[in-house]
């Protein structure tokens, strides 16, 4: 045991010095990372056409009912239901069914009759800071609008209606509190995957993986010294990409380092897998790089980076249960800004758990085959 190890660990020195010493593998690791992050953290941003909504309406007046048929006519909300508690607000919000709530108080017609402010309520998913934030700036125009009619009808002049927003998880709807925890998981996995992919088949061109065939390594032994360090160089971008949320962009971070890492673990082991696995079946750097391109690109477009994985075809939110950066997104977000714990993540360390298993054995089998 003792002799396995320090060959392992000879091979972990080795590898770090192959990856350090190699300018193109010292630049995947440190700026790419950074660069994006600050491009998507200062200049990402989404357009939105479509708003779903539910509707408190406590008043039933028809002052009410007209407003409402301003935002149903504006061709952007959605209504998609009619509440009738107020528990029902953050079971529609947690869910996701709808983006904002719209809370209309009982004296809202009163109010508006008296020539008094009718604070009408606005509670947005912060979860998903861009749009809710463009929602809530299409919601003041609706309330421009429906103030300068009823003054023109009423002969009132000043605004009878004003929106009170609240943005939970997310106060300030600033769209990078969105974003940058997101990339914790996507850059990690683009440079991790890459790294990995790369490695056996570097030394395949380079003609040293002959020469570690007629070493007294192990095939294991050889596995774990190429996993390792990758997944050391991943923990380190990801904790760069940390240290620039909260340093900085200034992002408060809710949850637990412990579950955040926890987690990040089990998706850098099935990154590690799934670049292991590669870098079996690829004959030359250029094959490691396009057969990881190949895995990159579907992952991080339909991993709900972007758009939304509940919008996504049900045919592939089927496929997409192999994707291991969907379940590292969710984790990585909901321990940040949610302060989400081991029980609400169940799901998603179990998901990475087997894949992770699934890539490395596969990998493994695959490493064995070539070497025999």
């Amino acid at each position: 045991m003792q002799s396995s190890l320090f060959r392992i660990l000879a091979l972990i020195r080795k590898e770090f010095l192959a990856v350090l010493k190699d300018p193109r593998s010292r630049f995947i690791i440190f700026v790419p990372p950074i660069l994006q992050c600050l491009i998507f953290g200062y200049a990402a941003s989404f357009d939105l056409n479509s708003v779903p909504y539910a509707v408190f309406d406590q008043d039933h007046s028809a002052a009410s009912t007209a407003f409402l048929s301003h935002l149903d006519g504006s061709g952007i909300f959605r209504r998609q239901a009619d509440l009738g508690r107020t528990e029902d607000i953050s079971t529609w919000i947690d869910s996701r069914r709808a983006l904002l709530v719209i809370q209309i108080g009982q004296d809202f017609e009163r109010r508006l009759l008296a020539g008094e402010p009718a604070p009408v309520q606005a509670i947005a998913d912060g979860r998903n800071s861009n749009t809710a934030g463009t929602a809530l700036g299409y919601f003041e125009s609706v309330i421009e609008d429906f103030n300068a009619g009823w003054r023109s009808n009423h002969g009132q002049a000043g605004g009878p209606v004003r929106i009170v927003m609240r943005s939970w998880y997310n106060p300030n709807l600033e769209s990078r509190w969105s974003m940058i925890p997101s990339l914790i998981g996507t850059l990690t996995m683009m440079g991790t995957l890459m790294l990995t992919a790369l490695s056996v088949a570097r030394e395949r061109e380079q003609g040293t993986f002959d020469q570690l065939l007629v070493t007294p390594f192990r095939p294991s032994e050889i596995m774990a010294g190429k996993a390792i360090p990758n997944m050391a160089i991943g923990l380190i971008q990801s904790t760069t990409i940390l240290l620039i949320a909260q340093f900085w962009f200034h992002i408060p971070f809710a949850g637990s380092f412990v579950i955040l890492y926890a987690g990040l673990g089990l998706f850098l082991m099935a990154a590690v897998g799934l670049g292991l696995f590669v870098s079996s079946i690829a004959a030359t750097m250029q094959q490691a790089m396009l057969y990881a391109f190949l895995l990159v690109m579907p992952f991080a477009l339909l991993s709900g980076l972007t758009t939304p994985v509940s919008s996504m075809p049900e045919f592939l939110q089927s496929v997409m249960v192999i994707n291991p950066l969907l379940y590292a997104l969710d984790i990585t977000k909901r321990v940040y800004l949610e302060d989400a714990g081991f029980a609400q993540l169940f799901s998603d360390f179990l998901g990475l758990s087997l894949i992770g298993m699934v890539t490395l054995s596969s990998a493994s089998w695959l490493f064995r085959r070539r070497l025999t």
